[in-house]
């Protein structure tokens, strides 16, 4: 088995054993914010496919794309140079860990729909990431007041770790779906799915339905 099938079979075996690396817990289920089978972590563990892709500001850009009237792409000054957008949030990771009130700053989705004008054919969104990872959610689950692509977290740059110069944060869904070191948003007129829902992981991911595998 080659390197990267290894990881990706580590990853596999962490979600349904429920493990998600270093993890400082607080306490277990029993808070109503909790969704279905989480407990609640201090910490923000990191969780990859093993490989950090490393993309220098210079070099970074993010294109959007696909069913949509006004096509973009941006480089990290015009990303910048977009509507600074705050939102306070909870993290909620398939692996069953979740972590409270993370304070995003960044790009809102909304605003991204205001600009690209998707067309009426299109109905569901791709994201695909500078380390080749991709995720898919519908658009609708995307045009929500808190969606965004971040590029801070609680006042500071986001690290690479973290998916850094810039992910996706879907709070109403399970992390998986927000994308790290985003570099393409793809607006398409029927579903694909991505890596990890090829892979036998829910395709709509509702914590708190439990909403894990598909």
């Amino acid at each position: 088995m080659d390197e990267p099938s290894r990881l990706t079979k580590t990853k596999e075996q962490w979600a349904k054993a429920r493990r998600g690396g270093e993890e400082r817990e607080v306490f277990y289920e029993g808070d109503a914010r909790l969704p279905p089978g989480q407990h609640l972590v201090e910490t923000w563990p990191v969780l990859d496919l093993g490989f950090k892709p490393e993309v220098p500001l210079t070099e970074w850009s993010l294109a959007i794309n696909g069913f949509v009237t006004t096509p973009v792409t941006w480089t990290w000054e015009q990303f910048l140079a977009q509507p600074q957008f705050k939102n306070l949030s909870d993290f909620h990771c398939v692996t069953s860990w979740s972590r409270f009130d993370n304070e995003w700053e960044g790009v809102s989705f909304k605003h991204i729909l205001s600009l690209v004008k998707p067309l009426s054919s299109a109905k569901f969104v791709l994201f695909k990431s500078f380390d080749d990872y991709t995720t898919n959610l519908p658009l609708e689950a995307c045009d929500d007041q808190d969606v965004l692509l971040t590029y801070k977290w609680n006042g500071r740059p986001l690290t690479k770790e973290h998916g850094g110069p810039v992910r996706v944060i879907v709070p109403k869904r399970y992390a998986w779906k927000g994308a790290k070191w985003v570099k393409e948003i793809t607006f398409l007129d029927k579903d694909e799915k991505g890596f990890w829902e090829a892979r036998g992981y829910s395709n709509s991911a509702f914590p708190w339905e439990n909403d894990r595998y598909g």
